[in-house]
């Protein structure tokens, strides 16, 4: 067997709420490359990291690619990355800190342990260093350079599920201005090569996901499980403006590889992602500003978890929990300690609700005080007993079942329920 030796890229936060994309930096390089004569191996990789990391640009996706060693002009190739990130990331936002990456051995598991600990919890710009230094990899850091710590998680990152985006770029001068994308064809296009590809548009909410709300490059993303298909609904959707480029990148995105199983509550920390299961222990109740909160429960503790506002009618599914319902919950720790819920299944729910009586007048009776029996409203009539009646109920959720948040509130890593094979 030959061993190929590869240079391996990665390349992070480059970009910031204001503008720019790393998947376009990155698909300018791969094209200027081209024009060189340089070849990437395969499709450039786009590789989310963990989504409640507290430092982090937009979308906290980070990209690789790499170049056969041999024949290669290294340091050329060094020269415009280098170049192409100091020209184009946007250094003005405080929160844009770009990092990028040369390696040239193999990926071994303490790189992969490397990538998964960057996907579900914190690592700190001194630790990256300190692994780049350990495993021979070069580092460049712009600013505070924290973008070396996706940068390396990008490299080494392994795919067992995985998805491809297609991605087209604006012309530069188009920035900033509404995209003049026909949402006809892209409806058409949904209906034409769904579930192959998803998430491109909710009929709910008649929302159109493909589309950036950012001023940033992209005119609009496609996901799907096959790029073929990803070429097909690229001919299919229509523009009434130019596009500079266009890239498909393999990709994290939609997969789960955030979430991690945790055995107990108390084992779960902040800004980091799981799947828990536990009992529901009160009614979930909407707060000011529309977020609808319940805790979970089980033998170790307890957390409040929450639906928020943006996931609009997945509230009203959550509201249908009631307490003493076992469900499994994915989501995350966000920075109040909450549990950001991405979707749920429904384990066991309960049959039998425990109610006040209902008075000889037909009317439910409320309590009478602490220890004192219940009272009628209507008519008065009192019982000294203080034991709730059980009645069966109806429920309109279904066990076994899995209930997500909309398109337009789904977070990038959250896999759908038309992935899941169910």
């Amino acid at each position: 067997m030959i061993f190929i030796k590869f240079l391996h890229i990665g390349i992070d936060d480059t970009d910031s709420p204001n503008g720019m994309c790393t998947t376009y930096l990155g698909a300018k390089i791969i094209d200027e490359l081209k024009e060189n004569k340089i070849e990437i191996e395969g499709f450039p990789r786009l590789i989310r990291l963990n989504p409640f990391a507290r430092f982090k640009t937009r979308g906290n996706g980070a990209i690789h690619f790499k170049i056969p060693y041999e024949g290669t002009d290294i340091n050329f190739v060094k020269e415009l990355i280098l170049k192409t990130v100091s020209d184009l990331a946007m250094f003005d936002c405080d929160n844009t800190n770009p990092g990028v990456v040369f390696y040239s051995g193999e990926i071994t598991p303490e790189m992969i342990d490397y990538s998964y600990k960057a996907i579900h919890s914190v690592i700190t710009i001194k630790e990256a260093e300190n692994f780049a230094k350990k495993i021979g990899a070069d580092i460049y850091k712009f600013k505070k350079g924290r973008g070396i710590i996706g940068s390396l998680a990008a490299i080494g990152c392994p795919l067992k599920d995985y998805t491809y985006e297609l991605l087209a770029y604006r012309v530069p001068e188009n920035y900033g201005t509404k995209r003049a994308i026909d949402y006809d064809s892209v409806i058409e296009m949904d209906k034409k090569t769904f579930p192959d590809t998803f998430e491109n548009y909710d009929k709910a909410e008649d929302y159109i996901a493909i589309e950036p709300k950012t001023p940033c490059p992209v005119m609009y993303g496609i996901r799907s499980n096959s790029p073929d298909t990803l070429l097909l609904a690229k001919k299919i959707v229509k523009l009434n403006e130019p596009i500079e480029r266009f890239r498909i990148y393999l990709t994290n995105q939609h997969t789960d590889m955030h979430v991690e199983k945790a055995k107990k509550i108390e084992d779960m920390k902040q800004y980091s992602c799981y799947i828990i299961q536990g009992k529901v222990k009160n009614k979930p109740k909407i707060i000011e500003g529309g977020h609808m909160f319940f805790n979970l429960y089980d033998e170790s503790g307890e957390i409040a978890c929450g639906a928020y506002e943006p996931t609009k009618d997945f509230r009203k599914v959550v509201k249908k929990l009631l307490p003493e319902d076992i469900v499994k919950l994915y989501g995350g720790i966000g920075e109040h300690g909450t549990f950001n819920i991405e979707k749920f299944q429904v384990i066991k729910l309960i049959d039998v609700e425990y109610k006040n009586p209902k008075c000889k007048c037909g009317k439910r009776m409320t309590s009478a005080g602490k220890n004192k029996g219940f009272k009628c409203k209507k008519c008065g009539n009192k019982i000294s007993s203080n034991q709730k009646i059980p009645e069966t109920i109806s429920r309109s959720l279904v066990e076994g079942k899995f209930y997500e948040t909309p398109i337009s509130a789904r977070r990038h890593l959250a896999k759908p329920i038309v992935r899941m094979n169910l």
